[in-house]
């Protein structure tokens, strides 16, 4: 069993949405499940994969979602996956559901990392969005049609969203830190009628102009009428050579009562994209109901998320968290919405401005926590954290000593939600639970509704031992389709042909399901699986021990190809005032042979000064190990620090002279 770190005392039970939830499909379906009883959410789990239909539903009515016309089927045939239809017959508006709230209390509060802050009432939240709204729809978008935000994360690209919503039109969003190319990857297949931006953006103290950037990104987009500019950081943004360039407090004007477009269920809302580190991102469009009820499942149901809370998360527009983040407003919490890098000037700063706003749930990514380690950082050391409840961990696997960390770092009482999914569904396929126990390494639960498994290689379920992450029936928030896909091919290839002889959608996840507590360790990416001997081993496996060590800051392992098998290659970054010496080396090797299996430990270990990573904060396995076996990598604009493959590329004369 793993190690337990938290366990949820009976006050935190008793006022949990899950326990509320449970009482309220007690008394919809007479289930008799006694909340306080060890195994409640595994028996709910259970009822709610055989049960689909009725499961969605009760999300619909205990969530409250707000609709014109209520649906008259949860969905057509779950045999149809893809394909599925959900909530068939409903009209409602998204963005009508994130305003229920039209009062005085903090909406937003944007912060910039220079300490420059703004604060957005429901009330201003609603009138902004529909004043945006009447200046979109003044230029002829409505249901049928993508905005496009090119913007950090403040608050002019929430309303940005709230009004592309209200009037029916799809919302799609890169983050301002994306090169042009990249840009122009995203935004080229979808032909946005309206682009958002800034003028320019900070990040570590730099100033970093971005209407160069964006001209030279729309004179590739023709579909773009009108470009609307935030003066951000300036005062008077040069227009000159923007498509119907326009101010946005005179594109949104003095504001208005906000009209909401009813539109079906399944209208697209977002045009999520995958990474694109592997070639021209995809895109994906996900259904207004689809994306709402499974958003309000997992904040309401499984993060506990209420009107008091105020809940932030480290990411950029960029990031599916964005989407996720802004429907906390559907719950009438204040969202903490951060623009910089929270480890500028230091890391210290940023977990006070946490301490002063009084943060309940704080969101970030496994990278960050893992560099707060590096750091040595001790949180509670700065700020006393009296509010924080919750910290919510995604984007990668975290170790078990990384779980440990935040119990004896940050704060001994806290429910440490670690999930994960993707942007393929805008959402989790397992997450935590409030009424669990927390133990090293594992994720609490499966997420409701999500009936997934544990596949091995021949597609047969396995339990204690790593397999593919794999979901056997459709979910609301899943794909409608993927842009320009005649007959959903890519669609397939990506998710169902996996196993041949099963409907499935295999995810890319490698993972261990564990029988004794529930929980799941992720392994990292199934296509990134290193497998020596024919042995499959997960990346994380690897980088939970490597990076536990003092004189290593960060790590990346690939497989090469090598005389008819695979052996392992370790790059490594170094910790400050360290360097890659033989002891180092031999410290790594008798780590992994003895913390892991003589099978972890590479072959090769070489020195590097930086880990390529996405704009997701997510390590990009998948180019290196291209270069490492001679393939070519497409599309560097879209790792954050491309530089980084550039020395990568000059050790590989060193790899390839003996393969």
């Amino acid at each position: 069993m793993g190690k337990p770190l938290w366990k949820p005392g009976e006050e935190v039970v008793e006022k949990s949405n899950m326990v509320r939830y449970i009482e309220h499909v007690n008394r919809r379906f007479g289930l008799g499940l006694d909340p306080f009883e060890k195994n409640a959410y595994f028996k709910l789990y259970r009822w709610s994969v055989e049960n689909i239909p009725s499961f969605w539903e009760s999300v619909w009515g205990f969530t409250g979602v707000v609709a014109a016309k209520r649906f008259h089927d949860v969905v057509d045939d779950l045999a149809k996956f893809p394909g599925a239809q959900w909530f068939i017959g409903a009209k409602l508006n998204f963005a009508e559901n994130l305003l229920r709230r039209r009062d005085g209390k903090t909406a937003l509060k944007a912060v910039r990392e220079d300490g420059v802050e703004r604060v957005f009432s429901y009330y201003q939240l609603y009138f902004r969005t529909g004043g945006l709204a009447k200046g979109l729809a003044e230029v002829g978008v409505g249901t049928g049609d993508a905005v496009a935000g090119f913007m950090p994360n403040t608050a002019e690209t929430c309303i940005a969203m709230l009004g592309a919503a209200s009037v029916g039109a799809a919302w799609s969003s890169a983050g301002a830190e994306i090169g042009v190319d990249a840009a122009v990857d995203r935004f080229q297949q979808i032909q946005p009628k309206v682009l958002f931006t800034v003028d320019a953006y900070l990040y570590r103290g730099k100033k970093y102009d971005m209407l160069e950037k964006v001209r030279k990104t729309v004179s590739q987009i023709p579909s773009v009428k009108s470009v609307v500019v935030v003066p951000y950081v300036g005062e008077n943004p040069y227009l000159e050579g923007l498509p119907g360039g326009v101010l946005f407090d005179d594109f949104v004007g003095r504001g208005s009562a906000a009209e909401f477009n009813q539109v079906d269920a399944s209208t697209p809302i977002y045009i999520m994209f995958t990474s694109g580190t592997t070639g021209k991102p995809k895109c994906m469009a996900q259904s207004v109901a689809g994306v709402l009820v499974n958003h309000l499942k997992e904040l309401v149901i499984h993060s506990d998320l209420k009107p008091e809370d105020v809940i932030t998360y480290i990411t950029s527009p960029s990031w599916m968290m964005w989407n996720w983040l802004m429907t906390s407003l559907s719950v009438g919490a204040t969202l903490l919405l951060y623009d910089g890098d929270p480890n500028y000037p230091d890391w210290k700063q940023f977990w006070r401005i946490l301490d002063d706003n009084k943060v309940s749930v704080f969101g970030c990514s496994a990278s960050y926590i893992n560099n707060l380690r590096n750091l040595s950082a001790s949180p509670h050391h700065v700020a006393e954290l009296s509010s924080l409840r919750e910290i919510s961990q995604t984007g990668s696997p975290l170790s078990p000593d990384g779980f440990e960390w935040v119990y004896q770092e940050v704060k001994e009482d806290l429910h440490f939600n670690s999930i994960s999914g993707g942007t393929d569904i805008n959402g989790c396929f397992a997450i935590g639970s409030p009424i669990l126990p927390v133990y090293a390494g594992q994720l609490q639960s499966p997420a409701l509704g999500m009936k997934i498994k544990c596949y091995d290689e021949e597609g047969n379920e396995v339990y204690d031992r790593p397999g593919e992450l794999v979901c056997e029936a459709p979910s609301p928030s899943m794909p409608l389709y993927f842009l320009n896909d005649p007959g959903n091919e890519k669609y397939l290839d990506t998710y169902f042909r996996y196993y041949p002889n099963k409907n499935v959608w295999r995810h890319g996840d490698y993972v261990i399901f564990h029988s004794d507590t529930g929980g799941i360790t992720f392994l990292g990416r199934s296509d990134a699986t290193l497998k020596p001997s024919g042995v499959r081993i997960g990346t994380a496996e690897i980088y939970s021990i490597v990076e536990t060590i003092p004189e290593v800051e960060d790590s990346l392992a690939v497989g090469q190809s090598w005389k008819g098998d695979q052996r392992i290659i370790l790059f490594v970054k170094m910790a400050e005032d360290h360097r890659l010496t033989e002891e180092v080396k031999e410290k790594i090797r008798r780590n992994l042979r003895e913390r892991a299996s003589p099978r972890h430990v590479p072959a090769v270990i070489l020195e590097v000064p930086d880990i390529p990573y996405t704009y997701n904060l997510k390590k990009v396995e998948t180019a290196v190990a291209n270069l490492v076996n001679r393939r070519k990598v497409v599309n560097r604009d879209a790792i954050m620090n491309p530089e980084s493959l550039d020395y990568i590329e000059k050790l590989l004369p060193t790899l390839w002279e003996q393969a």
